[in-house]
């Protein structure tokens, strides 16, 4: 059965002249293992909300998920994807994609981050079991790692995480072959990952990969543990290959006809490419098939259990049909009392609106709470070992803490939200990154969003990362205004089910610019009017977003006092307006001939609002360090600055 993953994996690569051979086949004895004596899943319906979740986070050897795919009868993985492996339109992508094949659990490839997406899966897990009980949500994580995810930092993040949190269903099998891509393992490492491991406070077993005894007593041992466990696999890379068995060329590229054919003689493996023997393709088929009895009983409680509807509903991602009613009438009330305030500690407000009444929202901070304003009065921490708490401590990991947000949002029932300073979103990047890739929702509270935090100085504010953030297709990057557009903007993430946002917020105070009810959610539409021109017809168009759009709207008083039509338009979140009607961009962007745009931050991006002609009032370099007041006004990011620009252009 092990064989049957090799010659797979080979062929797979070698039909596609590309891909990883050498880990699937190394470690095919320990995921033979795992899939017919271990994991719980019905390869018939692999989104079984009580799975297992098998995570490869060594996601460059995707073949090795494809071909147990295939093996146990999911009906989307056939022999002519397997075909296909690498090409355009296969569900047999380079590397494993969440939503993409059916049973890939998570997008893995950044070498790590599938590890740290994995302890975010058995938080999850654990939470939900004490909020719907044991008959409904009681399983394990399953993880396959290698050298390069464990040299990642942000392992060293994630497994201390698991670590101090006591995640006893969450197994990781390391493929320790000892190569890298460019040789042994040593040119590069010499640490002791299971001591490693075991100082985080994580049971720790070394066994030869390729026994299928010591195998099997390593995960009887893992899941009577008390604390998650590592499980070191010695295993040769490229396992079976006729000559380059144990070869860090095996690694990164076909094996070659020659090798590939010469493979099949020492395996007697007499059958052509990707055919399989009748009684080992029956083993893999009833492998995948007994996980059938556990799902249907599973079945059986969920319908019995008075938990039902609200469990499936919390699963699906559908917020409670009240989830708003608060927030709503705050809105009414903001409105009313036009708060100065800063953005962060509206969003605070917001989340005291919506927290209790959506159960599923989860939140936390990178060590920055009082700073981040993520934390509700009556949160509890999420904590062995009952996990019954919805705010996480995560520490100082911004990568793991939003890798592990990832992970909770994939497992379904959990709405993540998790707080640091802007300018660290460079940290968290990569998993921010992976789930607009993969389409989830996960909400990130990131203050401090300009030279408005002041002091702390241009190691702290961020000006590029606005930009940058945007670049990212399907994220939802919003700077809302005040108190009224954070509270609009919140409702627009949570109800965004395949995309996840960010929430740029402010450190300093700004004041109220949404003074009038309005009937609809207008941050929703990504950019709107603000403020018409009343002194005469419009000859210039105001665009800003976050603190600045006060700023724009105290040089448009200025403008229309000396007679200037001017109107203002408020941007909390580009992606959304591009998403609008191409008739309400053109009405919102209008047909003035001066367009001056004003953030404080780069540039970049800016031309869709402004066009090449426009006049952008905002940061050409760092920032530095001083009082908030004193920067605006050093790097001209006033009231002032922007009449002159939009006069400069009359």
């Amino acid at each position: 059965m092990a064989d049957a993953i090799r010659v797979l994996s080979m062929d797979g690569v070698e039909q596609a002249a590309s891909g990883h051979p050498g880990m699937p086949m190394g470690m095919a004895d320990v995921a033979t293992v795992l899939f017919t004596r271990f994991l719980k899943y019905d390869a018939r319906k692999p989104e079984w909300h009580d799975r297992d979740r098998f995570v490869l986070s060594a996601g460059h050897g995707s073949m090795l998920i494809y071909s147990l795919l295939h093996l146990t009868g999911v009906k989307e993985v056939t022999t002519q994807e397997l075909k296909n492996f690498r090409q355009w339109g296969s569900k047999t992508p380079g590397h494993p994609e969440y939503g993409h094949t059916p049973g890939v659990e998570t997008t893995t490839g950044p070498l790590g981050q599938g590890l740290a997406t994995a302890v975010g899966m058995a938080m999850a897990e654990r939470h939900l079991a004490n909020r719907f009980g044991s008959e409904l949500v009681d399983h394990r994580t399953w993880v396959i790692a290698g050298d390069g995810c464990l040299m990642e930092g942000v392992s060293h993040e994630a497994i201390g995480l698991a670590g101090r949190f006591k995640l006893n269903k969450l197994t990781v099998l390391w493929d320790d072959n000892e190569i890298t891509i460019d040789g042994d393992v040593r040119i590069s490492e010499t640490g002791d990952q299971l001591a490693r491991f075991k100082a985080f406070g994580w049971a720790v077993k070394r066994i030869d990969g390729h026994d299928e005894g010591q195998i099997r007593r390593a995960m009887i041992w893992a899941t009577r543990q008390d604390r998650p466990t590592l499980i070191a696999c010695r295993t040769r890379i490229g396992k079976g290959a006729a000559t380059m068995e144990g070869s860090h060329k095996t690694h990164g590229a076909a094996l070659g006809a020659a090798e590939v054919a010469a493979t099949r003689q020492k395996l007697g493996w007499t059958l052509p490419p990707f055919e399989l023997p009748e009684d080992i393709v029956d083993a893999w088929r009833k492998a995948g098939r007994k996980g059938g009895r556990a799902r249907r009983a599973w079945e059986d409680r969920l319908k019995g259990s008075e938990k039902s509807a609200e469990f499936l509903r919390a699963m699906k991602g559908d917020l409670p049909a009240e989830a708003f009613a608060a927030i709503d009438a705050e809105i009414v009330k903001q409105t009313e009392a036009k708060p100065a305030a800063a953005t962060r500690v509206s969003s605070g407000s917001a989340l005291e609106n919506l927290t209790p009444y959506i159960p599923e929202m989860i939140g936390g901070s990178a060590d920055l709470t009082g700073s981040n304003n993520t934390f509700v009065k009556g949160m509890k921490a999420f904590d062995y070992p009952d996990y019954s708490g919805r705010y996480v401590h995560w520490g100082v990991r911004e990568h793991g803490m939003a890798a592990a947000m990832n992970g909770m949002a994939l497992h379904g029932g959990i709405i993540p939200y998790s707080g640091t300073f802007l300018v660290f979103s460079d940290y968290s990047r990569p998993a921010i990154r992976l789930a607009a890739l993969m389409g989830v929702r996960a909400i990130h509270v990131l203050t401090h969003d300009s030279i408005g935090l002041g002091e702390d100085g241009p190691t702290h504010q961020p000006v590029e990362h606005l930009a940058a953030l945007r670049c990212i297709p399907n994220l939802l990057v919003f700077r809302p205004a005040d108190a009224v557009e954070v509270m609009e903007c919140w409702k627009a993430a949570l109800e965004a089910k395949t995309s996840p946002s960010v929430m740029a917020l402010s450190r300093q105070k700004t004041p109220a610019v949404r003074t009038v009810r309005a009937e609809e959610n207008l941050s929703a539409r990504g950019a709107y009017e603000l403020a018409a021109a009343e002194a005469g017809p419009a000859q210039v168009t105001l665009f800003a977003s976050g603190t600045e759009v006060a700023i724009a709207m105290a040089a448009r008083a200025q403008l229309e006092a000396e007679g200037v039509g001017t109107r203002v338009v408020s941007t909390p979140c580009w992606e959304l307006f591009e998403a609008q009607p191409a008739a309400y961009q053109r009405k919102v962007i209008g047909k003035t001939t001066v367009r001056v745009a004003v953030e404080a931050a780069v540039k970049f991006g800016w031309e869709r609002f402004i066009g090449d002609d426009g006049v952008f009032v905002g940061m050409k370099s760092f920032g530095a360090s001083a009082p908030y007041d004193r920067l605006y006004q050093e790097f001209g990011i006033t009231p002032e600055g922007v009449v002159a620009a939009a006069k400069s252009q009359l």
